[in-house]
C-alpha cells in the first residue's frame, strides 16, 4: 500500500504542476498570438497602401519602408510561429535540419529588418541635412535599389552560409549536444549557440554598425532641426518688413522647420524603440560566450521576443505616424471610400505649402520637392 502511494506521488505532483502552469501557458499563447497577428496585419497594410496609392510610390523613402515591411512580415510568418510553438511546448518537434533552416531565417530576416532601419535613417539624413541637389545625386533609383538589395544580401553571409556550414558551432559542439538533450532522450530543443568569433561578427554586422550609423544620422537631423528653429526665430525677431514674396518664403521655411522638428522628435522615438527592442539581445549575444554560456534560457527567450516585437512596432513608427500613410490606410479600411476630398490641382506658377498635397507632409519650394518622412 505504501509502495503504491509512493509511486503515485510523482504523478500527482506532475498533474498539480500542469494545472498551476495552465493559466500561465494560456496567457503566454494569447500574448504571442497578439504580437504575431498585429505584426502581420500592420506590415501587410503598409505594403498594400504603397501598392494602391500612387502618391506614396513617388517617394523614395517609401521603397525602403515597403521592403522593411516585407522583411518584418516574413519574420512574423516564418520565424515567430515556430519560436512560439517551441516556447509553449518547451521542446522542438520539427527535426534538426529544419532547426537550422529556421535559425538561418531568423538571423537573415531580423538582420535585414535592422539594415532597412539603417538605410531609412541615411535616406532621411541626406533629405533633411543636405542640399536638394546632393540628395538627388545621392538617392538615385539605382542607388536605392542597391541599398535595398544590400539589406537582403549582406545578412546571408552571417545566416545561411555560416549556420549551414556549422561555423558558429566550431569548438562548442559538445555543449550544443548537451543543451539539445538536456531534458531527456525523448525531448529535444532547437538550440542556437555561437562561438566567440561568430557572436562578435554577427552582432557587429547586424546591430552595432547600424546602431552607430543611425545614432550619427539622427543626431545630425536633430542638430539641423534646431539650427532651422534658431534661424527662423532670428528672422521673426528682426521684424518683418518685406515683400509678399519674402513673406511666402518665410512661411515655407517656418513650415519646414516645424515639420523637421517633428521629424527629429519622431526619429528619437524610433531610435529609443529600436534600442529598447534589440540592445538586450545583442548585448546578451556578445556576453554569453565569454561567461561560459550561463545566461538562463528564460532570459534568452525574453530578449529574443523583445526583438521580434520590433517587427510589430515598425509599421506603427514608420508608417502610421506618417500623414500620407494614414490617409491611405483610411481609404483601404473604408473599402475604397475616400473620406477626404483631394484639393484642386494648382496652377503651374502657384506656390505650394506643405499641407496642400493630399494632406501629407510635402513641401514644394519653387521647383524642388522636399518630403520629410513625418
Amino acid at each position: 500500500m505504501n509502495v503504491s502511494a509512493a509511486g503515485q506521488m510523482p504523478v500527482m505532483e506532475e498533474l498539480v504542476s500542469e494545472s498551476d502552469s495552465m493559466p500561465k501557458r494560456i496567457a503566454l499563447i494569447c500574448f504571442l498570438s497578439l504580437v504575431m497577428l498585429m505584426s502581420i496585419l500592420g506590415n501587410l497594410l503598409v505594403m498594400v497602401a504603397v501598392c494602391k496609392d500612387r502618391q506614396l510610390r513617388k517617394i523614395k523613402t517609401n521603397y525602403f519602408i515597403v521592403s522593411l515591411a516585407f522583411a518584418d512580415l516574413l519574420v512574423s510568418v516564418l520565424v515567430m510561429p515556430f519560436g512560439a510553438i517551441e516556447l509553449v511546448h518547451q521542446h522542438w518537434i520539427y527535426g534538426e535540419t529544419f532547426c537550422l533552416v529556421r535559425t538561418s531565417l531568423d538571423v537573415l530576416l531580423t538582420t535585414a529588418s535592422i539594415l532597412h532601419l539603417c538605410c531609412i535613417a541615411l535616406d532621411r539624413y541626406y533629405a533633411i541635412c543636405c542640399q536638394p541637389l546632393v540628395y538627388r545625386n545621392k538617392m538615385t533609383p539605382m542607388r536605392v535599389a542597391l541599398m535595398i538589395g544590400g539589406c537582403w544580401v549582406i545578412p546571408t553571409f552571417i545566416s545561411f552560409l555560416p549556420i549551414m556550414q556549422g561555423w558558429n558551432s566550431i569548438g562548442i559542439d559538445h555543449l550544443i549536444e548537451e543543451r539539445r538533450h538536456s531534458e531527456g532522450s525523448n525531448s529535444t530543443s532547437c538550440v542556437f549557440m555561437v562561438n566567440k568569433p561568430y557572436a562578435l561578427t554577427c552582432s557587429v554586422v547586424a546591430f552595432y554598425i547600424p546602431l552607430v550609423l543611425m545614432v550619427l544620422a539622427y543626431q545630425r537631423i536633430y542638430v539641423t532641426a534646431r539650427a532651422h528653429a534658431l534661424q527662423i526665430s532670428m528672422l521673426q525677431r528682426a521684424g518683418g518688413a518685406g515683400t509678399s514674396g519674402a513673406d511666402s518664403a518665410d512661411h515655407q521655411r517656418n513650415h519646414r522647420m516645424r515639420t523637421e522638428t517633428k521629424a527629429a522628435k519622431t526619429l528619437c522615438i524610433i531610435m529609443g524603440c529600436f534600442c529598447l527592442c534589440w540592445a538586450p539581445f545583442f548585448v546578451t549575444n556578445v556576453v554569453d560566450p565569454f561567461i561560459d554560456y550561463t545566461v538562463p534560457d528564460q532570459l534568452w527567450a525574453a530578449c529574443l521576443w523583445l526583438g521580434y516585437i520590433n517587427s510589430m512596432l515598425n509599421p506603427i513608427l514608420y508608417a502610421f505616424l506618417n500623414k500620407s500613410f494614414r490617409r491611405a490606410f483610411l481609404i483601404i479600411l473604408c473599402c475604397g471610400r475616400k473620406r477626404y476630398r483631394r484639393p484642386s490641382i494648382l496652377g503651374a506658377n502657384a506656390p505650394c505649402t506643405a499641407t496642400q498635397i493630399n494632406g501629407s507632409t510635402h513641401v514644394l519650394n519653387h521647383k524642388r520637392r522636399h518630403n520629410p518622412m513625418f
